[in-house]
């Protein structure tokens, strides 16, 4: 992705035009996000940092980012800048999972408080007592963990997966059972293709919760060109509505490759942001849910974390080292 550091303010409030959000983005405020961008782009050269952003984030965070991607491509590719510090611009578990590939580097979070519910519904010792418990009925019990959770749980899970790769993930296992964890409509979705039997933990993103099904029936209902294009962490209701289920790497693909026009994004409406602003000539709209937590993430704190080294993800070498083994088995599978 292009950065601003050769726009103007004057190019930058073209660039957001797009996003129909004029009264948020004047071109007074393109001015400061301008002189910004600027800072953060010298910061990054002095400070030897690379910074990486989630599709969830702001528009703005894209304008310095060196990559943008979902969580899993950012800490792959992380590992191969060859920057010395890290600069996560997206939530907690996804600044771990930086960590974890690249234990010998820096890594920072411009705000540490950007956690995820969907991480924070399952704790490493109650996932343990479970996989134990359930071990005794299952003797063959895998347990497999999406990578939207913390470095704890990855450490005390057998592999890791994605929204992308779950399917792929759990038939590639020599295990019947599956204790998969933390999103249930993740694994509700992975159950519903697979003849094995999907132990599902309860939690969820509280995002992809909200969406209702009424919602995009009534935008098929104006608009019945419109093609639905819907995450896996949504409920099955809302699911059995798209045209297609796909993470977001995939729905960004689908999107550049399908001669449609008009797609309805059903997820954050960040990615529906940077999709207006990749693809000028397609319309987006959006089942519009925003993270409070991905938003957390602000050019300012960005700056503030380059310049001050705030909040940095520590993680012991045996953590990083255990936790690595899920992810690792995850590429070996997938």
């Amino acid at each position: 992705m292009t950065t601003a550091s050769a726009k103007d303010a004057a190019e930058l409030y073209e660039h957001f035009k797009v996003l129909g959000q004029e009264d948020a983005y004047t071109p007074s405020h393109c001015e400061s996000i301008r002189l910004l961008v600027e800072e953060i782009q010298d910061l990054k050269r002095s400070e030897d940092a690379v910074i990486l952003a989630h599709n969830y984030q702001r528009p703005e965070i894209f304008e310095v980012a060196d990559l943008v991607g979902d969580s899993l491509e950012l800490a792959k590719r992380g590992k191969d800048f060859r920057q010395g510090t890290i600069v996560l611009c997206g939530v907690h578990f996804m600044a771990e999972t930086a960590k974890i590939l690249s234990p010998e580097k820096r890594v920072l979070i411009p705000d540490a408080m950007a956690g995820c519910s969907l991480a924070e519904s399952v704790d490493a010792d109650d996932l343990t007592a479970m996989r134990d418990e359930l071990k005794l009925r299952y003797p063959d019990l895998k347990v497999v963990s999406y990578v939207n959770t913390t470095a704890a749980v990855k450490a005390v899970t057998d592999v890791c997966c994605t929204s992308s790769n779950a399917l792929r993930v759990v038939e590639s296992l020599d295990s019947d059972n599956i204790l998969f964890c933390p999103d249930e409509n993740l694994a509700a979705y992975v159950a519903s293709q697979s003849d094995k039997n999907i132990i599902p933990w309860k939690g969820n993103c509280y995002v992809h919760q909200q969406i209702r099904p009424e919602a995009l029936q009534r935008v098929r209902k104006a608009r019945p060109e419109i093609r639905v294009i819907a995450h896996p962490e949504c409920r099955d209701d809302v699911l059995a509505e798209a045209d297609a289920v796909l993470s977001t790497s995939g729905m960004i693909e689908y999107a550049r490759r399908e001669d449609a026009t008009d797609f309805l994004v059903v997820t954050e409406c960040g990615l529906s942001d940077r999709l207006l602003m990749e693809l000028p000539d397609k319309r987006f709209f959006k089942a519009c849910q925003l993270c409070k937590y991905m938003k957390m993430i602000t050019l300012e704190k960005t700056r503030d974390a380059l310049v001050n080294g705030r909040d940095e993800v520590l993680l012991s070498p045996q953590l990083c080292e255990a936790a690595r083994g899920s992810i690792e088995r995850m590429f070996e599978l997938s």
